[in-house]
């Protein structure tokens, strides 16, 4: 077997170092060669001699000089970012870090959704204030709705999560014809038809044209009041004073928002105001095993080319 050099360039991802990937790696893939590029020196060296380069973005003038580079493996699951005509010109593949994100995302929905459901954020107010009273539930998830927005590899995990509620779920994706895990599957044109039946909306879609503001007045109106609203995509899918408004005229039994428009929030934003609105500061994606999972997609495809010589076919190869 070959040896494949490996450059870690030196972006962290949520907070968590570099170092670690690099770390990981050079464990698992004990017969090759894993640098970090922890100093500009060594980013402009490494990528001028590595095989395989992993990190967050890249630009076209580094890809010129990349003269050894064959395969991009990209930390984000968006790609848009990098100069994938540059990457192409060259023969160089790309990944993305796609589908990592899957259970710690689901299971932060998942955290919120019993906490409307059970209202445990009344449970720890009585807590703070000592106060042994009882309170009534505000519902059970079984025989509820749930509608997800984006079928990705995210979104799908959060379908499955929701698998032992014994919840209807509906699945809205741009094509169809790819179906789902969900039991329906709807394309974006019928969303407004399932708003009305849904009693949890998981918004977990990438941000386009044709999500930019998908959740405006006229969708939150059609929501029941007791819908419950969650978004861990970007905070631009929801136009946020329609949902100032329909939260103060309690049309929505409530929000829960790791995403915000504006982000990051201003700390005079209404939203902070409203009991029934849960926030988070965009860490949804954060897992302690982020770096395992990325690890595993590129210790995957390294035996796979190892296995074949060629940089296609590849997991999550998106160019």
């Amino acid at each position: 077997m070959s040896t494949i050099d490996i450059a870690v360039l030196d972006h962290d991802a949520h907070g968590i170092p570099a170092a670690d990937y690099a770390e990981i790696l050079d464990r698992r893939l004990s017969d090759r060669e894993v640098r970090l590029a922890a100093t500009p020196d060594e980013h402009d060296r490494y990528l001028r001699e590595a095989t395989v380069v992993a990190g967050k973005r890249v630009d076209a003038d580094e890809v010129a000089t990349a003269e050894n580079l064959r395969l991009f493996a990209c930390n984000s699951a968006g790609v848009d970012h990098l100069p994938l005509d540059a990457l192409a010109e060259r023969g160089v593949a790309v990944t993305n870090a796609s589908g990592v994100h899957g259970p710690n995302v689901a299971e932060h929905v998942l955290g919120w959704v019993l906490t409307f459901a059970r209202r445990l954020d009344e449970g720890r107010r009585r807590q703070r204030r000592r106060e042994w009273r009882r309170f009534q539930s505000f519902t059970e998830l079984a025989g509820s709705t749930v509608t997800v927005v984006g079928l990705g590899a995210i979104g799908e995990t959060v379908v499955e999560r929701f698998g032992g509620f014994d919840v209807d779920t509906v699945g809205v994706r741009h094509t169809v014809s790819k179906g789902g895990p969900t039991d329906e599957v709807i394309g974006y044109g019928d969303l407004a038809d399932a708003l009305p039946g849904t009693d949890v909306l998981v918004l977990v879609c990438p941000l386009t044209e044709t999500t930019a503001g998908l959740i405006g007045e006229a969708e939150l109106d059609a929501l029941p009041t007791d819908a419950i609203v969650v978004n861990v995509a970007r905070g631009g899918v929801i136009d946020t004073p329609a949902l100032v408004d329909a939260l103060r005229s309690n049309e929505l039994h409530g929000a829960a928002l790791d995403v915000t428009d504006p982000e990051p929030l201003p700390s005079d934003h209404d939203l902070w105001g409203f009991e029934n609105v849960f926030l988070t500061p965009h860490v949804a994606g954060h897992t302690p095993r982020y770096w395992e999972r990325r690890a595993d997609i590129l210790v995957e495809n390294l035996e796979w080319v190892a296995e074949t010589g060629a940089y296609e076919g590849l997991r999550n190869q998106v160019a």
